[in-house]
């Protein structure tokens, strides 16, 4: 198929199109470059030994996707574009909706104008909020999400649900990430965070470069294990992987599919250091800090339905995901 990646210079979809040609798919990808770097592009085309087609393009910019639209045969668009830093989408709520819906609606339009009516959407587990049911299921109901980049992600969803509901044309699968970590195992691409890293795993590998003293802890009192919060993490090639099975249900016509991709184990932050220092041989200093507004104590997937119908299952354990997070962090101590 040719698929078009939106924002496929960033962390998962740079990983994504390494997946998609791998799979013999041909793909097309844009990327407005504000939160990530064309040398992930480039390090790609190393890995698979062909260049990637790249556009640097705005998804709210119309004429500029009807240009592209024109210019290639597109089957399907798989969608990373959006801004995703939950703390910055509290003090930027405006951007957050604009960049993230607006573009969405626009790249959904001339999509329609082509002919292409086929999309793989990159949501999250936020949009179940406090989770009613642990482990998590598709079937859980949405939740009240904290930010508005959780609202950006749910609101989405609806949207594309309404599209699909008005037009059985339109086959639409939503997958709902956990926390995607690691990097690819060449060393060569990974997570490249802006300033101060949002996410545990960058941080944590900042700390063991020395670009930090000490990770931050938020929170040791929540009703877990070791008291620290306990999360799904997915290794990003699993990840990506899991955008190629999914393609699958676009060729068999779904209409509307939802998957989660998590590896439906949990780890608490503590579990994560002492694997990172087990792995790695390296002590990450922490400190506890107050919690954080808006977390939750425990969060991890029922990952069986994409098992049953796409046959996807995650490969890496917490060890390679630590693993291959610092060999991408050792080798590449300020990114790319």
């Amino acid at each position: 198929m040719n698929i078009l990646v939106t924002g496929g210079a960033g962390f998962i979809g740079s990983h994504t199109i390494i997946e998609l040609i791998q799979a013999h798919h041909q793909v097309v990808v844009i990327d407005n470059l504000c939160n990530s770097n064309p040398e992930s592009l480039r390090r790609v085309a190393t890995i698979v030994g062909q260049e990637i087609p790249f556009y640097k393009a705005d998804i709210r910019d119309r004429q500029r996707l009807e240009e592209i639209f024109s210019s290639h045969s597109i089957d399907a668009c798989i969608h990373f574009a959006g801004l995703k830093a939950v703390g910055e989408s509290v003090s930027m709520p405006w951007e957050y909706y604009d960049n993230n819906i607006n573009g969405t609606l626009t790249l959904l339009d001339v999509m329609r104008q082509h002919h292409c009516k086929n999309i793989i959407f990159s949501s999250s587990a936020t949009v179940y909020g406090s989770p009613v049911e642990i482990p998590i299921t598709e079937n859980c109901p949405k939740g009240q999400c904290t930010n508005p980049y959780g609202w950006t992600k749910s609101m989405l969803e609806q949207i594309l649900t309404d599209m699909h509901t008005a037009d059985s044309e339109w086959n639409v699968v939503l997958l709902r990430y956990f926390n995607p970590i690691g990097a690819h195992p060449s060393g060569l691409i990974g997570e490249n965070p802006n300033g101060i890293p949002n996410n545990l795993m960058p941080y944590i590998t900042q700390v063991a470069i020395g670009k930090r003293a000490e990770l931050g802890v938020f929170g040791n009192d929540y009703d877990t294990h070791d008291g620290t919060g306990v999360r799904d993490y997915i290794h990003v090639v699993d990840l990506a992987a899991g955008h190629v099975k999914a393609l699958q249900a676009i060729e068999r016509n779904c209409g509307l599919d939802i998957y989660n991709l998590g590896t439906g184990k949990g780890y608490s932050v503590l579990d994560v250091i002492h694997a990172f220092e087990e792995a790695n041989n390296i002590k990450i200093p922490y400190s506890i800090k107050p919690r954080r507004a808006g977390d939750i104590a425990t969060c991890f997937s029922d990952p069986s339905k994409a098992y049953r119908e796409l046959g996807w299952l995650a490969q890496y354990d917490i060890t390679e995901m630590c693993r291959d997070s610092w060999n991408w962090q050792r080798n590449n101590p300020e990114g790319f």
